[in-house]
């Protein structure tokens, strides 16, 4: 237990020592050498998190609030989309955290699935869930969000408050300016979802600063059938469930297929 407990600390002081330097890399122009070491850092975060991710198979990632707790209604939405999306032959990522993450990646375990999930590590918050077969932890959001987009085929938003919004909106970004292809977006929960659909509607459509075409790119359903298949329907008629020719770990590299 004294073991552990050291572990947990000098998690904690490495943790709380990366976001000081986050923090004092996002306050204006720093000295040179923090600022090119800053730089390496970042780079070996891509570089890091490709290589473990890179055999995670056919994804779909799953949006949604770090603060559900077991029994809400919406976390038990986003652990029965986990389980179907796991049925349908789908890996699903998430930010690999508390809340209607660790129901994603829960729902994903208990049906068979494979669970992955890119932790953000924060000071006085997130730790990664139980549920993961492979778990990648950041020290940066936007290296975090990439992979988040990354490896999937579609995107599932359940309700979530400021970083729910900023993943959807990012991604949605990437496919309305076609940096990503046009991949499935689902809002799941329409009671909660519903009200932000009408506001780009009547208000941000008629004011022109996005089009129908925009607000089309989100499907908003209740059911997770509807989702699940919208989903299939895509991945598989458009976009396959590999990613062109199989690729095989390389062990010089010392890479290693995942397995559940």
């Amino acid at each position: 237990m004294t073991q552990n407990r050291h572990a947990q600390d000098k998690f904690r002081r490495a943790t709380e020592r990366s976001f000081q330097q986050e923090r004092r890399f996002l306050q204006g122009p720093q000295a040179r050498r923090f600022e090119l070491l800053h730089a390496l850092k970042v780079a070996w975060a891509f570089l890091r998190a490709s290589r473990k991710l890179h055999f995670v198979g056919p994804c779909v990632t799953v949006f949604g609030s770090a603060r559900l707790p077991e029994g809400d209604r919406y976390y038990e939405l986003a652990r029965a989309v986990g389980a179907a999306l796991a049925r349908a032959g789908f890996t699903v990522m998430t930010g690999g955290g508390p809340g209607a993450m660790e129901a994603a990646n829960r729902g994903a375990k208990e049906a068979g699935g494979r669970s992955v999930g890119c932790n953000i590590r924060l000071p006085h918050e997130q730790a990664a869930n139980p549920y993961l077969d492979t778990c990648v932890d950041f020290d940066r959001f936007f290296v975090r969000k990439v992979m988040l987009v990354k490896y999937s085929y579609a995107f599932v938003g359940v309700p979530g408050g400021f970083g729910t919004l900023d993943e959807l909106f990012e991604t949605a970004t990437l496919i309305q300016t076609e940096k990503i292809q046009n991949f499935p977006l689902v809002l799941l929960g329409r009671d909660y979802w519903e009200p932000l659909v009408d506001y780009w509607r009547e208000t941000m459509v008629p004011t022109g600063t996005i089009d129908d075409d925009d607000v089309a790119l989100f499907t908003l359903t209740d059911s997770v059938d509807e989702a699940v298949e919208r989903i299939r329907s895509v991945g598989m008629a458009e976009f396959g469930l590999t990613y062109g020719k199989k690729m095989k770990p390389s062990w010089i590299l010392g890479e290693r297929a995942m397995t559940k």
